[in-house]
């Protein structure tokens, strides 16, 4: 029986699979000792406190090495003196600045700065090591040449590219502002003729005596009080509606009763002819002069005549 219970608790140690249990059953088989090592790590004894003051001074022990300032340039000062800023005000200590004022916190920087600046400058100058630049001084770049000259390519082709873009929206929008003036116009073309070819049928057909619509386009009256475009006169001769009668009728004037006798007219014979108004001038030829010159011949004259004619 033991050896049969030792075999199944080995078979069933083989068999355990820790991604099919639960966070309640990992702890259990955690505790039982069941998990396989690596995946956990167990910390023994009590952890250590983060600001551990003896292990930092022993570090700091360690990191002090005995080399000349030169190669150090470790300054530490305390700030300036005093002096007036802020609105006249004198700048505070540094044992009595605010951390929640950002005036104060940022002056008392720049005069910890300017403390550091004073201590090192002089000792500088007294190891003869030179603070400023020479006027021959060129640094050099970082990158080289070959490198900056494909950024400046990179940077030109893409400018390049931004301006073809802009050019071609530019274009486009063109296109379409001109494509729509266009088409206004074409549907006011349209629309003025459809309106003439209306206002000629009402014309024709005796509807209207009006032919104010061979004027074309005219100004509207200043103020928009009327829509209808006022006839304008034309500055060389009638207008069309003038021209439009006098090719139809003539140039004017009075033609009716112009053949009828007046008073003057009956009184004026000096065109008077006696013998061109009896027929009896020299100016007919081939005529018979006399009372009867123009007389008909009778009906049985004229059928004799048409019988000697058969």
């Amino acid at each position: 029986m033991s050896d049969f219970e030792d075999d199944s608790t080995s078979a069933s140690d083989s068999d355990f699979d820790p991604s099919e249990l639960t966070d309640k059953e990992l702890q259990q088989a955690f505790a039982e000792g069941k998990l396989k090592p690596g995946l956990n790590v167990v910390l023994e004894g009590k952890r250590k406190a983060s600001n551990d003051i003896s292990a930092l001074k022993q570090s700091l022990i360690d990191l002090k090495k005995d080399m000349p300032w030169l190669e150090r340039l470790d300054v530490t000062t305390a700030p300036v003196s005093e002096i007036p800023e802020h609105n006249g005000e004198m700048t505070p200590n540094s044992d009595n600045i605010n951390a929640e004022d950002d005036f104060q916190r940022e002056m008392c920087f720049y005069r910890q700065a300017q403390a550091a600046v004073l201590f090192a400058l002089p000792r500088l100058h007294k190891l003869k090591v030179a603070t400023k630049r020479p006027d021959d001084y060129f640094a050099e770049m970082a990158k080289s040449d070959q490198h900056m000259q494909k950024v400046r390519h990179k940077l030109q082709a893409k400018q390049t590219a931004m301006e073809k873009s802009e050019k071609a929206k530019q274009l486009r929008a063109l296109r379409k502002y001109g494509k729509k003036v266009q088409t206004e116009v074409l549907q006011k073309r349209q629309k003025e003729k459809s309106a003439m070819m209306n206002q000629i049928k009402k014309y024709q057909k005796g509807f209207s005596d009006k032919l104010d619509f061979l004027e074309g386009d005219q100004p509207q009256k200043k103020g928009g009080e009327s829509g209808k475009a006022p006839l304008q006169k034309s500055k060389k001769g009638p207008n069309a509606k003038r021209r439009y009668k006098d090719e139809k009728f003539g140039f004017g004037g009075r033609k009716k009763g112009l053949k009828r006798n007046t008073k003057e007219s009956v009184n004026d014979v000096s065109s008077f002819r006696s013998n061109v108004a009896h027929g009896k001038g020299p100016h007919r030829p081939g005529k018979k002069g006399g009372k009867n010159a123009n007389k008909r011949p009778g009906k049985k004259v004229r059928q004799k005549m048409k019988s000697k004619g058969r």
